[in-house]
């Protein structure tokens, strides 16, 4: 008795009909994008630069919230300049999805140009020595209005999570190039700029940042960051740690980090560990170190790391000088 044949659910007919006709509603690839504006609105973020910054001088088109909330979503999807904002204001989807449409290019140019006051540029030019090749101007009020903009948010976060009492912060400098004729050329050789972060690691948000032209080494002044950063922290924190790259290596922030009376700073114990650039010292004091005191640490195909404790106090200034190893 042969076997019979089956009908193949392959062959059995569609079971929705197709509609020839196109679709009237509005279909998108930024679904996520209600989300992420609800989030930046649950942070009260407007009403925050609604608060602390006042840019316009006329009442005519977007207010300095809806220009500021413009920037983080040109930012959430992915911009990467200014002329991103003409295809963005374009888009129906995304107008529908913030509730107003986004700003022109030129819009959004004249209202980042606002942040800037050429007189404090030019003050510390005329200043430079004649050895420098770079300064840190003091920032405009809007730049500092921003900062305790980013402040209120870390403020925000932190209410929602009262039972985190440790912050550590990170402080580093990120190179990011630009074409721009006004970037200045970065040690790497490109041109760009040398934004200063610190973001509040177990929270893993911003608590506070500089922007640097590319010129500005890391080591230039990294304490103005750092004790921002540690201002805008909750003052209910109840343990505060810091770790910085080797350009964290400078006196003036050891001296402040040791100083548990800081006049400028949380009046606490602040534990902190920065890498050391490598000199002759430490390097007669590792190559002392008995081989069976060095552990494994890692290793790839190129190279096998090893790890040991070593007892060294660095050759600092007479007030930064270590009480211990």
């Amino acid at each position: 008795m042969g076997l019979q044949s089956m009908r193949s659910p392959a062959e059995g007919e569609f079971l929705f009909e197709i509609d020839p006709e196109p679709l009237q509603e509005c279909v998108t690839a930024l679904g996520g994008l209600p989300l992420f504006g609800r989030a930046v609105r649950s942070l009260d973020a407007p009403g925050s630069v609604k608060r602390n910054l006042r840019l316009k001088q006329w009442g005519r088109g977007l207010d300095e919230a809806a220009y500021v909330e413009s920037f983080l979503t040109l930012n959430a999807v992915g911009g990467d300049c200014l002329a991103d904002f003409d295809q963005l204001r374009e888009a129906a989807d995304v107008t529908q999805m913030t509730g107003s449409q986004m700003p022109s290019a030129e819009g959004a140019r004249k209202s980042r140009y606002r942040f800037h006051e050429e007189a404090r540029i030019e003050q510390p030019q005329l200043e430079l020595a004649v050895d420098q090749v770079s300064y840190l101007p003091e920032e405009s009020a809007p730049l500092r209005a921003s900062a305790q903009v980013n402040q209120d948010a870390v403020r925000e976060l932190w209410r929602r999570c009262p039972e985190q009492q440790i912050a550590t912060v990170d402080l580093d400098s990120t190179i990011i190039e630009s074409w721009k004729k006004a970037a200045k050329r970065t040690y790497e050789g490109t041109s760009g700029s040398q934004p200063m972060l610190a973001p509040w690691a177990e929270m893993n948000v911003v608590s506070a940042g500089e922007f640097r032209d590319g010129s500005v080494p890391a080591q230039q002044r990294p304490p103005r960051v750092a004790q921002r950063a540690f201002g805008a922290l909750p003052e209910t924190v109840r343990e505060r740690y810091f770790r910085g790259d080797s350009a964290c290596e400078e006196q003036a922030l050891l001296t402040w980090l040791r100083n548990q009376q800081r006049p400028d700073g949380p009046q606490a114990s602040i534990g902190f560990a920065i890498s050391a650039r490598m000199n002759p010292v430490p390097r007669e004091e590792f190559l002392a170190t008995p081989e069976e005191r060095w552990q494994p640490y890692g290793e790839d195909s190129q190279v096998s790391r090893q790890c040991a404790q070593v007892d060294y106090c660095p050759e600092e200034t007479v007030e930064n000088r270590c009480r211990e190893p």
